[in-house]
């Protein structure tokens, strides 16, 4: 029931044309919302060609080797005021973790779920 009335006042302010935060509504359900746009990726290219950011590539390679399971998506963001990447990935138990990463430095920051 309350899953159906989120859906309907996403629904209902989609034709109103208001904003909702979508991110409040998912976190009721425990899922993380995540979803890379086209500025994420213009942003990451950027800031990795330009030596101010650490590649997508090599911090996934740095979780691999930690952490068993896949990388399923990633966005940016910034963490304490610092841009960051925020890593999902699957365990091979099915639970997803979102590693918080320094996109300057590639070091892990943080973990959260799982």
């Amino acid at each position: 029931m309350k899953r159906r009335c989120h859906i309907t006042a996403l629904l209902g302010a989609a034709l109103l044309g208001t904003a909702v935060p979508v991110a409040a509504i998912a976190q009721d359900y425990g899922r993380p919302v995540l979803g890379a746009d086209r500025g994420d990726q213009t942003r990451a290219r950027d800031g990795v060609r330009s030596g101010r950011q650490a590649p997508l590539s090599r911090v996934l390679s740095m979780i691999a080797q930690r952490t068993p399971g896949r990388h399923l998506n990633t966005t940016q963001g910034d963490a304490g005021g610092r841009p960051a990447y925020f890593v999902q990935w699957q365990l091979p138990d099915g639970r997803v973790v979102v590693f918080v990463v320094d996109a300057e430095s590639g070091q892990i920051l943080g973990r959260q779920g799982g």
